[in-house]
C-alpha cells in the first residue's frame, strides 16, 4: 500500500491528526493495535448508565477544541454534540477530617474555609509581593509551599495534582507539568498579579472560544473518537494491527504490521506520526539506538484503577458538584471521586447517580494489583463513609478498569525527553513523535497538538 502520511495510534491524538489531515485532502492512514478506535477514550452503556473507562472530562482551554467539536457536529448531522457541565457542577470538594469541604471560590469562602490554616490565609494575601524563584526545575510542591504555604499545598495543590496527574507534587516539575503557572511567576512575579494581567489582555473572537468550561459529548466521549473514525473509514483506518514498526527508507518510510489474519502488511509513505505511549516506542521505532531511546522512554506513568459506580436511587443525596478530591495527607486509598451524572445529562437514571472512583497513582501503585473483590470492598466502604450512603444501600453498578500506564509524569527527566524528540525529528526527515509524552496530558492538549501537527505537515 502507498499513502502520504501514516499515523500510528488511533487514540485522541492520532485520530484528530488524521481527521484534520483528511479534511485538508491529504492522503493518510491510521494503524492501531486495538480492535476499536479511541485508545484510552472508551464509553460504555449498561441499562440507564453511561460511563467512561478512561478520561471522563476535558476542558475547553484552547480554541482548537471548540472548533473541532463544531466541525464534528456538522459532519455527523448533529450526532456528535459538545456538552458542557452546568454551573452547579463547578463546585470542587476536598476531603478533610471526616467529610468533604467545598474548595473556596471567592474571598469570603477563602477566609472562612477550614481547609487552610489562618497563617497561610494571611500568607496568600502577601503572595503578590513575594520574591520569585530562580530554580528552573523547581517542583510544583516546592513552588506552592514557597508562595502560598504548606496547608495550601496539602489541601489544594496535592489533591488537584492527584486528580490531574495522580502524581506527587514534589516530583512534578512546574515548568513541564504546569507551564502556565510557572510563567505567571516568571513573567509577572506573582500568581495573582499574573492572573490579573492575563485577564486584562485583549482577546480576539477566536480566543474567546476557549471558555475553560468542562466538556464531554452528548452520550459520552466515544462520540468524538468514533465520529472521526467513521469519517476516515475502513480504507484509512487499520484496527487490530500487531507488531507495528516504522523504518526510514531512501525516499520515505516503510510501516509494517501484522493484520488480524496474521498476514504481513506494508505501507510506503513519506511521513510517519507516532502517537503511542513512550513505553511502546522501542518496538515502533526499532532503528533508534538504545541509549537515545532511553532518553525518550524514560517517562514514568502513574498506574490507576478507575471504578464506575452507579445507583438507581441516590436517596436524595446532594451530589451536585464536579466531584471530591482526597489529599494524600488524609491517608485514604482513593485519589478522588468524580460525579459525572452531575456534570452531564443521561449518565444515570432519573433520581440516580453515577460516580467514578480513581485509585492508585504514583504513591500507591500497588493498589492496581488488588483483586476485583478487594477493590469492590474498598469502593463500598467509601460509598458509605465518604459519599454518606446509609449502611443498607448498595451500588447497582460497579465496573473496574485497570490502567498500568495511565498518566505520564512530567518530572525532571522531561527536559531530556523533549530535547531528544526534537533531535530525532530533525535527524529523520518525515518523522513526528507525538502523543502525551510531550505538550501536555489533557484532552485539550491532545487536540491542540494534533491540530498543530496537521497544519505543519
Amino acid at each position: 500500500m502507498k499513502t502520504d502520511i501514516v499515523v500510528i495510534g488511533a487514540g485522541l491524538t492520532g485520530l484528530t491528526t488524521a481527521y484534520q489531515l483528511a479534511r485538508k485532502g491529504r492522503q493518510v492512514m491510521v494503524v492501531e493495535r486495538m480492535d476499536v478506535p479511541g485508545g484510552q477514550i472508551q464509553t460504555h452503556t449498561e441499562g440507564d448508565f453511561v460511563f467512561e473507562s478512561g478520561p471522563n472530562t476535558g476542558t475547553i482551554s484552547y480554541p482548537e477544541v471548540a472548533e473541532l467539536m463544531a466541525d464534528l457536529e456538522k459532519i455527523s448531522n448533529g450526532k456528535c454534540r459538545l456538552e458542557t457541565a452546568p454551573d452547579a457542577s463547578k463546585r470542587r470538594l476536598i476531603w478533610k477530617g471526616n467529610r468533604f469541604h467545598e474548595l473556596p471560590s471567592g474571598p469570603v469562602s477563602a477566609i472562612t474555609t477550614p481547609l487552610f490554616t489562618f497563617s497561610d490565609k494571611l500568607r496568600i494575601l502577601g503572595e503578590p509581593w513575594r520574591k520569585k524563584g530562580d530554580d528552573p526545575n523547581e517542583s510544583v510542591g516546592s513552588l506552592a509551599r514557597r508562595r502560598l504555604g504548606r496547608s495550601f499545598v496539602d489541601y489544594a495543590v496535592n489533591p488537584f495534582l492527584s486528580g490531574v496527574y495522580a502524581g506527587n507534587p514534589d516530583k512534578l516539575v512546574t515548568r513541564y507539568a504546569l507551564p502556565k503557572l510557572y510563567h505567571l511567576e516568571q513573567d509577572y512575579g506573582s500568581f495573582i498579579r499574573g492572573a490579573i494581567a492575563k485577564a486584562k489582555e485583549p482577546k480576539t473572537d477566536r480566543d474567546r472560544l476557549a471558555t475553560k468550561k468542562v466538556f464531554s459529548a452528548v452520550g459520552g466521549l466515544s462520540q468524538i473518537t468514533h465520529t472521526m473514525a467513521d469519517y476516515l473509514g475502513s480504507e484509512r483506518l487499520v484496527l487490530g494491527a500487531q507488531q507495528v514498526h516504522a523504518i526510514p527508507t531512501d525516499d520515505g518510510w516503510l510501516v509494517s504490521y501484522l493484520n488480524k489474519k496474521g498476514e504481513d502488511k506494508q505501507i510506503d509513505c513519506h511521513q510517519v506520526v507516532t502517537t503511542c505511549g513512550a513505553y511502546a516506542l522501542p518496538k515502533v521505532l526499532p532503528f533508534i539506538d538504545d541509549d537515545t531511546m532511553r532518553q525518550v522512554n524514560n517517562l514514568k506513568y502513574a498506574p490507576v484503577v478507575e471504578v464506575s459506580v452507579g445507583v438507581k436511587d441516590a436517596l436524595g443525596g446532594d451530589y451536585q458538584a464536579f466531584g471530591g478530591l482526597v489529599p494524600g495527607c488524609e491517608n485514604k486509598q482513593v485519589l478522588g471521586i468524580l460525579f459525572p451524572s452531575a456534570c452531564f445529562s443521561g449518565r444515570a437514571p432519573e433520581g440516580g447517580a453515577l460516580f467514578t472512583y480513581f485509585i492508585g497513582g504514583v504513591n500507591h501503585a500497588e493498589l492496581v494489583d488488588k483483586t476485583d473483590d478487594e477493590l469492590t470492598a474498598l469502593v463500598e466502604e467509601y460509598f458509605h463513609t465518604m459519599l454518606k450512603f446509609p449502611v443498607h444501600a448498595k451500588p447497582d453498578l460497579i465496573r473496574i478498569f485497570r490502567h498500568r500506564h495511565a498518566i505520564p509524569q512530567y518530572e525532571l527527566s522531561s527536559g531530556e525527553r523533549f530535547g531528544t524528540v526534537e533531535q530525532l525529528q530533525t535527524k529523520y526527515k518525515g518523522l513526528t513523535i507525538a502523543g502525551n509524552l510531550r505538550d501536555g496530558i489533557g484532552m485539550a492538549h491532545r487536540i491542540k497538538q494534533a491540530t498543530d501537527i496537521a497544519n505543519t505537515l
